[in-house]
């Protein structure tokens, strides 16, 4: 069964017909040309299609794309406040080397994002298990835990610099 709905997503609303079992992230990638969120298992469990729904973490293979028409979309394409800058997190990827073949790579900074703002995380150690979710082929896991941790370190000085004033 068809259905019309309209996903927000990366500040843009999108009008649809869509089949009610369409997930978000065939939704995204099929019917939106947003690659950025990669189908890797189909199942949960790699975390390649990782976006942000109302800025909470989620699979966005896991999900179905009319249960979150009224809800904030944020993709990897769309984490950067405009087209000329870069996302800390994704040019702290850049800085760390926190890709090889760069397959997980969006999937990785939209769960840092999301990580980040949960405020849970304070060690390495926290880093890795809370983004334990997000799996690498490669093996990057060490520059991926350097690069969230400077951006998450950058955001805490932030944070104490604001409290200070």
């Amino acid at each position: 069964m068809d259905l019309e709905i309209t996903l927000r997503v990366n500040g843009a609303e999108h009008p649809l017909v869509i089949d009610t079992r369409t997930t978000l992230l065939d939704a995204l990638r099929e019917r939106l040309g947003l690659t950025g969120p990669k189908k890797g298992c189909d199942h949960g469990q790699c975390g390649a299609c990782t976006i942000l729904l109302d800025g909470r973490r989620v699979n966005s293979c896991l999900a179905l794309a009319v249960a979150h028409q009224d809800a904030q979309i944020v993709t990897v394409e769309g984490l950067a406040a405009d087209g000329d800058h870069l996302h800390p997190l994704q040019q702290s990827f850049i800085d760390h080397d926190a890709f090889q073949c760069g397959y997980c790579t969006p999937g990785q900074i939209c769960s840092a994002a999301g990580l980040i703002a949960e405020g849970k995380a304070r060690t390495a150690d926290e880093i890795r298990e809370l983004m334990s979710g997000n799996i690498c082929r490669c093996g990057a896991y060490p520059n991926i835990v350097a690069a969230i941790e400077e951006v998450m370190l950058g955001k805490a000085a932030e944070k104490s610099g604001e409290a200070g004033r």
